[in-house]
């Protein structure tokens, strides 16, 4: 048996670990980047990427059928499933070219190869040990199901709907949070009949209540179906489609049932516990500092509990880099990550939903809503939805909630906000450009810090 040592040996060649990767690089440090599949994981492959290609054809589809309500003649013919995947895969494929070219720029020892943690600071690839001064544990999650519901068949997760080769006449989508909202707007997009089941009591459940209402009367507009606050029970397939039974006493028929009910975090089969590493529910744990209990070893992404979000493990993986170097880097917030869903309308916030603040300070805790309908911008993109902004009690703003097309894009002005720890009256006197959907930011700011203008009392 072959022993290979680095000053840093990575498990997991996703957004954390080769982040990680290359920042570890560019500070010096020899590196072995450990990755099954393909550079990029999840999120280049099977997740965030694809999936959004998917929702912008969705947005071409939906222009293309409202052309006339922009004075534009056009004819939408249906969706063209072979060359919407040739658009997504051609995507996926130029990033992951790109990725692979980074990884031989930077000097990292890329191994394919199933790894597996066997203690100290050593991973083992089929017989060969690698072994590091220190090692990051990246190794993702999987799609989750429920008990007794077995994947397969009709019966699919968000790996297989991206890959479905037809447009399925009816879906129903078990799960209202992120993955299941998203893959709910690009079949409605399409001209299937969808309907989300959701047994919280609202859509993308985990935001600001405020934006679930607004999605939910975005997505009844749009005639898309959903059902909240009922549990399912179990689900039923043949040659001719799957039927969905709920605790309500109500049956679903459908072509396809999507299986969305979050991620798991992949750490079993890796070695983990049996090599000492502390394991609840499967994710492993981590201080602030995402040091593990065993000395040397860290965590990053999805395996460490908390948001299942790309960019927290791409920012984590960058956390250890510098923290192994000795950069003795800032702790990152986790209220601070930036929330995006991408569905139509999107949903976009960052840091404390109204009850959270209310739970943390007290009912004291001050509101505004600015609603996109005095946008110019957003007027001319025909969107609605608004941006609700949450002030702690005599202190700065908490939390920024926004709901409408394309507010993704004002996700990274209201971080800074949050991070920045901003009072209303330092944000009023900035310029917004005019015109921009992030002059609503600006104007919620400016009717907080009590000088309100485009804003009806």
């Amino acid at each position: 048996m072959s022993d290979t040592s680095a000053d840093l040996v990575i498990l997991g060649g996703g957004s954390g670990g080769y982040a990680a990767a290359f920042r570890a690089a560019e500070l010096g440090l020899s590196v072995t980047l450990i990755e099954k599949d393909k550079l990029g994981g999840t999120c280049l492959h099977r997740g965030c990427i694809p999936t959004k290609a998917l929702l912008h054809a969705a947005e071409v589809a939906d222009e293309a059928r409202d052309a006339e309500t922009f004075g534009v003649k056009a004819v939408f013919e249906g969706i063209d499933i072979a060359g919407v995947n040739k658009y997504k895969d051609g995507i996926v494929s130029r990033l992951y070219k790109g990725l692979q070219g980074l990884a031989k720029a930077h000097k990292v020892n890329l191994v394919e190869g199933t790894g597996r943690f066997v203690g100290g600071t050593t991973v083992e690839v089929e017989g060969t040990r690698y072994t590091g001064k220190n090692v990051i544990l990246a190794t993702g999650s999987y799609s989750r199901s429920l008990p007794g519901l077995e994947l397969g068949g009709r019966i699919i997760a968000s790996e297989q709907a991206l890959t479905l080769d037809y447009v399925p006449k009816k879906v129903v989508v078990l799960g209202g949070g992120v993955i299941g909202v998203e893959f709910a707007s690009v079949w409605a997009s399409f001209g299937v009949d969808v309907t989300v089941v959701e047994a919280l009591p609202r859509l993308v459940p985990n935001e600001d209540e405020y934006a679930s209402k607004q999605l939910e009367r975005a997505f009844r507009r749009r005639k898309i179906g959903f059902k909240t606050g009922v549990k399912f029970t179990g689900a039923k397939q043949d040659d001719n489609g799957v039927s969905v039974s709920l605790e309500s006493g109500e049956t679903l028929e459908a072509d396809l049932l999507l299986v969305a009910v979050g991620r798991g975090p992949n750490s079993a089969g890796h070695g983990y516990e049996e090599a000492g590493v502390q394991i609840d529910r499967g994710f492993v744990l981590t201080d602030d500092r995402l040091r593990t209990n065993l000395p040397n070893v860290y965590a990053v992404g999805d395996i460490v509990p908390g948001l299942q979000l790309a960019h927290r493990g791409f920012q984590q993986g960058i956390f250890v880099a510098e923290e192994i170097a000795g950069l003795n880097p800032r702790i990152i917030d986790e209220r601070g990550i930036p929330r995006v869903t991408y569905s139509h309308p999107e949903v976009a916030s960052v840091g404390l939903t109204e009850a959270q603040a209310k739970e943390k300070y007290g009912s004291d805790v001050t509101t505004f809503t600015y609603d996109l309908g005095g946008n110019g911008k957003s007027q001319i993109l025909k969107t609605s939805g608004g941006v609700k902004l949450v002030k702690a009690p005599d202190g700065p703003v908490v939390g920024v909630h926004m709901v409408g097309d394309r507010v993704g894009e004002l996700i990274g002005e209201a971080q800074l906000i949050y991070s920045w720890e901003a009072f209303p009256e330092d944000v009023a006197p900035l310029i917004h450009a005019h015109p921009t959907q992030t002059e609503a930011l600006g104007e919620a700011f400016l009717a907080l810090a009590g000088k309100p203008l485009h804003v009806h009392s």
